[in-house]
């Protein structure tokens, strides 16, 4: 019944809709219907400016962090098996990310789930976190395709985990490799761009894109 209740709440959280909410709030406008179509920080960037863009990133992000924390909040319900923390932020993490891909408060049709996955990195491994987010910059500042980033980041992070952390208990090998092919099954499209060649780039210190 835990597992349950704290998988349902993480999903409510991650279907937080907050690019959508915010452009029908200041723009009058479905995001989704303009730019990529994607309900996300990205497409808010490039569609609404870098104010709300920020706005939409920074909320994308919490979700993760708020989803991955949520066991603690249930630490006297705890039946005591090995790792059963772990266990449940890491079913709470995966539940906000596909929450924020298909987000019941949106018709379902919510983003990629890679700021919300970099939300719920910092609250299962913040070290790993902080150098997916490294790299993600490096590739992201040098080439600005934030999908290329994003791909770079999401395919290092298991070996990032197991390697360089020797993050070695399987079912954190386990979250490592299924999330990093969630991102990057989530961006096939973009990677189709990216080998074509037209794939759109993106500045933040732009007004609007």
């Amino acid at each position: 019944m835990l597992i349950v209740i704290i998988i349902f709440i993480a999903y409510l959280i991650g279907s937080i809709p907050s690019a959508v909410w915010l452009g029908m709030y200041f723009h009058k406008i479905d995001i989704r219907d303009f730019g990529s179509g994607n309900a996300g920080a990205t497409n808010t960037f490039r569609v609404l400016g870098k104010r709300l863009g920020w706005i939409v990133l920074i909320c994308d992000i919490s979700k993760g962090i708020i989803a991955s924390t949520l066991p603690y909040l249930f630490s006297s319900f705890y039946l005591g098996f090995k790792d059963e923390v772990l266990i449940l932020q890491l079913c709470a993490s995966f539940t906000a990310v596909i929450g924020h891909v298909f987000p019941i408060f949106a018709n379902f049709r919510g983003g990629k789930g890679v700021a919300t996955a970099l939300g719920l990195l910092f609250g299962v491994n913040p070290l790993a976190a902080g150098i997916c987010l490294c790299i993600f910059l490096i590739v992201f500042i040098s080439f600005r395709f934030v999908s290329l980033g994003a791909i770079t980041a999401a395919l290092a992070f298991p070996f990032i985990s197991y390697f360089a952390l020797n993050e070695d208990a399987r079912i954190m090998i386990i979250f490592t490799i299924v999330l990093s092919a969630l991102v990057i099954i989530a961006h096939r499209n973009n990677f189709a761009r990216l080998i074509n060649g037209n794939e759109n780039k993106i500045d933040i210190r732009k007004k609007k894109i």
